[in-house]
Order: C-alpha cells, then sequence, then structure tokens
C-alpha cells in the first residue's frame, strides 16, 4: 500500500463555539487525489482547514508525512516547515489592491526563500511559470485589482502552484472560473501536486477527476443541522461513493452514473429526487 501523506484520526473541530465535525478518520496516500464533497455548511472547508493546520482539531490528532514518508504531528511542526510541505489556497481570499499580481504570486515563495534572496531572476522564473500554468503570464506587472473574478481566482491558485509543495489542499478550485477553466485547472493541479486534496461541489468534476473521494454529511438525515456535528459518511472510488441512494440521501437530489458516449470517461446526471427534501 502507498504510503500516507495525511493522516487524521478521530478529529473533531469547533467553529464559533460549536462542534461542526466530530469523528473523522481519514487516510490520504502520497500521490493520491482526494476529493472532498458536501452540501453547503457540512463542514467541508472546516475539514480541509484542519488539514492545513491552519485550525487546530478539539479532539484528535492529524499527521502529516515528512521528507523522508515519516509521519509528524502537524501541529508539532514548524510553521515554516508546514508550509514548505503543505499548499493551502482558500476558498475566497482578499487579495491587497495595490500588489502587482507577480508580486502577491511570489509570496508563495517565503516559506522557500531568505528575504535576501527574493527578487532573483531565479525566483521571478518560478513566478512566471506557475503564471503561465493558470494563463496570466502576460499578467505579471498588472496591478491585482484589474483582475476578473475569475483572473484573481487563478492568480491566487497560480500562488500555491510557485510554494512548490507536495501537499496541495484547494478549497474550490473552481470557484469563479468559467467551464473550459474548471478542467483546465483541474488538469493543471493534477500535474502539478504530488498529493492534491480538493473541496469540491461539482459531483460531475468529482466524479471524473479524483482517486477517491469522502462524503461530508451527517450519519442521520433527520438531523438537526444547526446543532448536529456532520461526520465523514462515506470513503472511496467515486463511482463507488456517487451512488444515486448516498446523493439522494446526503444531497437531496436523484443521479446516474453514464458512459460518454465517445469518450472513456463517467458522468453524473443529476436530477430533483421525487420525494420532498426533508
Amino acid at each position: 500500500m502507498t504510503a500516507p501523506a495525511l493522516r487524521v484520526e478521530q478529529v473533531s473541530a469547533r467553529l464559533g463555539g460549536r462542534v461542526v465535525l466530530t469523528g473523522v478518520d481519514l487516510e490520504i496516500a502520497v500521490g493520491e487525489r482526494f476529493g472532498i464533497v458536501g452540501v453547503n455548511g457540512a463542514g467541508k472547508s472546516t475539514l480541509l482547514r484542519v488539514l492545513a493546520g491552519v485550525l487546530h482539531p478539539t479532539e484528535g490528532d492529524v499527521f502529516m508525512a515528512d521528507e523522508n514518508g515519516l509521519l509528524q504531528d502537524l501541529h508539532h511542526v514548524r510553521s515554516r516547515e508546514r508550509a514548505r510541505r503543505v499548499a493551502y489556497v482558500p476558498q475566497d481570499e482578499v487579495v491587497a489592491a495595490e500588489l502587482l499580481v507577480g508580486e502577491m504570486v511570489a509570496l508563495g515563495r517565503v516559506p522557500r526563500t531568505r528575504p535576501w534572496s527574493r527578487g532573483g531572476q531565479g525566483e521571478r522564473d518560478i513566478v512566471r511559470g506557475a503564471l503561465d500554468a493558470v494563463g496570466l503570464a502576460d499578467r505579471i506587472d498588472s496591478p491585482c485589482d484589474q483582475l476578473s473574478g475569475g483572473e484573481r481566482r487563478r492568480a491566487i491558485l497560480a500562488r500555491g502552484i510557485a510554494q512548490d509543495c507536495p501537499i496541495m489542499l484547494l478549497d474550490e478550485p473552481t470557484n469563479h472560473l468559467d467551464v473550459a477553466w474548471q478542467l483546465r485547472m483541474l488538469s493543471v493541479m493534477e500535474e502539478r501536486a504530488q498529493t492534491l486534496v480538493a473541496t469540491i461541489h461539482d459531483l460531475d468534476l468529482a466524479l471524473r477527476h479524483f482517486d477517491r473521494i469522502a462524503v461530508v454529511g451527517w450519519a442521520s438525515s433527520s438531523a438537526d443541522r444547526t446543532c448536529e456535528p456532520a461526520t465523514v459518511v462515506a470513503v472511496g472510488h467515486p463511482s463507488d461513493v456517487l451512488i444515486n441512494d448516498r446523493l439522494s440521501t446526503h444531497f437531496g437530489v436523484g443521479s446516474v452514473q453514464v458512459s460518454h458516449p465517445h469518450l472513456d470517461q463517467p458522468h453524473l446526471l443529476i436530477h430533483p429526487r421525487e420525494e420532498p427534501i426533508r
């Protein structure tokens, strides 16, 4: 079995005085493309923040593989070393308007450089290469406030690429992107990240672009979602996890998996379920 890049053991997490996740166990292998899905408010972003070390769990442990493959307690690793191992790109981020695009992307290089080595030609080449990967190399000297919403999202993802970490954690990487860029960005991230973990709303993309996925939701369909914490209710190959009964229970929709008539890939068709949603 492939060695783990990340391991989560019986993790619970609290936000605003309320436990939003509980009893989460996960192991993500080195080289894996791992997706996290669930309805709004289920705790996908919270789980990703726990994996990134941004949010400390109230219970349980999170482990990250070091450069030798040995698991370390994530919260015992110095922040600079953690930032060399894990690149975390949140879902929504305010970008300083006065920064140039290249300057913003260069912030991803901070964990890997000393102050006196920043700004050299080698670092600029890395920044330009990251921007080229997201189709923005020609905007390197443009002010960030001149970017559209989709361009800003791509520039922030370029910063994650420039960070050059073996583990990349992306919160809704396809947000604000048109359909062509959604597909291209997922392909770019799959190529650039040794191990990729991403939350994603589009279940059809989740079906086709990940090795395994986890569904974050409530164990009981009758749970009071304003009070009860969620957990990971299913983990496995996307085609095994995204089945009609599970989507009906946890997403409130009907679904069917079909094969593309010309391409060797599955698709997920979503439709309203017949019975009313509780």
